[in-house]
């Protein structure tokens, strides 16, 4: 595995806590833009392609494209731009069966761009992938965003940003907790 790889991994899973990752911090995404920008770019124009060698380099390639992209973009629309490649990634690695070469843990991140998907399709089988021991937590936060897929076939807290229109039953849903994620 690359070294940059393994710098991916090291800062996720060892030098930020589990609270910290889904947590909006400016400082913490301005610290992931410094660190980190250049191996983004690489990763969204699939030059990190070596790193799928390993099952935990594709982690870390997922990880860039997923979870980094929404922290160095946030409240922008490139935050979402890199979630189709992402998805594919992780595709290719449930079907390669490697992902089950990962801790629980580090699966929820290899697993997390089928949760981010608009697809109907894709949440049923993220409710599958979910659906394992050690993954309890993660497959109730699933069940909730298949839930918003199901009724309105995208995440209305997407839409501003995204410059798409809402609907009025999507309004009245952004106006009750727990609407966004």
């Amino acid at each position: 595995m690359s070294a940059d790889a393994q710098a991916v991994l090291q800062f996720w899973f060892a030098e930020l806590t589990p609270a910290q990752w889904f947590k909006k911090d400016a400082e913490m995404d301005r610290a992931i833009t410094r660190r980190f920008a250049t191996v983004h770019v690489q990763a969204t124009r699939c030059e990190c392609y070596r790193w799928r060698r390993s099952a935990h380099g594709r982690l870390a390639e997922i990880i860039v494209l997923d979870q980094f992209s929404r922290n160095m973009y946030r409240e922008d629309p490139r935050a979402f731009a890199s979630d189709a490649l992402a998805l594919t990634l992780a595709q290719e690695a449930v079907a390669l069966g490697v992902d089950v070469e990962l801790a629980a843990q580090e699966r929820v991140f290899l697993y997390m761009p089928y949760m981010h998907s608009e697809s109907p399709v894709i949440h049923e089988e993220a409710i599958q992938l979910f659906d394992q021991p050690g993954l309890e937590e993660n497959l109730g936060y699933e069940v909730r965003h298949k839930a918003i897929i199901d009724r309105f076939g995208r995440y209305p807290h997407r839409n501003a940003l995204m410059g798409r229109s809402s609907s009025d039953e999507e309004i009245d849903f952004l106006k009750q907790p727990g609407s966004s994620f």
